[in-house]
């Protein structure tokens, strides 16, 4: 299956290259079933190989995650909540996703847009969600773009690392994806407080 799998994503790449991930990325953030972790692993074990370059690798994940996510948070600003909750289990965003990820997204909202990338099906709504709490522009970019940017970077060079071994940065995810959100939580809260203590000392 592995041996499968690579030659669709070699096919892939050779044919559509940077494009493809740009592209692929924009409809996976947006919420398509598209296995982005697969792409970006696989993508840093083309770069190992020189298939692709590393900076246009990443400047083609980047603005692929960038993209989608602001047309998803742009969807949201516009038509809000009951649209998600209709077209949702078109693009695998299930009621109950949504009512996990609000909770999540009141609690540690910006944290979790710049956290989320690495959580599948998490990033899926958290920009949906930041659009529906009318979250102003400027803040959503900063968390937004700077969690593209971390998550691109992240899997491209996981993959090339590992190399031939690609495939179990995409199974370690899946199956502690729940640990690195409340890792990666704490470690948000930790900062926020610091900025806050910061803050009020200066005041």
């Amino acid at each position: 299956m592995e041996v499968a799998v690579e030659q669709h994503l070699d096919l892939f790449l050779m044919k559509y290259g940077y494009v493809g991930i740009f592209f692929s990325l924009t409809l996976g953030v947006v919420g398509l079933p598209i296995p982005d972790e697969v792409l970006m692993t696989y993508a840093g074990y083309a770069v190992s190989r020189g298939v692709l370059h590393m900076p246009f690798t990443i400047l083609s994940a980047f603005l692929g995650a960038a993209v989608g996510i602001t047309v998803s948070y742009t969807i949201a600003w516009k038509w809000g909540l009951p649209l998600l909750m209709k077209v949702g289990p078109y693009l695998h965003i299930t009621p109950k996703k949504i009512e996990s990820t609000q909770k999540l997204f009141a609690k540690y909202g910006p944290y979790l847009l710049l956290i989320g990338y690495f959580l599948p099906g998490v990033r899926h709504i958290t920009a949906y969600l930041a659009g529906v709490s009318t979250m102003g522009f400027r803040r959503f970019a900063l968390f937004a773009y700077a969690g593209a940017f971390l998550w691109s970077v992240t899997f491209l060079l996981l993959g090339r690392a590992l190399e031939k071994e690609w495939l179990k940065v995409v199974v370690y995810i899946r199956h502690y994806g729940i640990t690195f959100l409340l890792i990666g939580s704490a470690i948000g809260m930790m900062v926020y407080i610091w900025m806050r203590y910061r803050r009020d000392t200066k005041a």
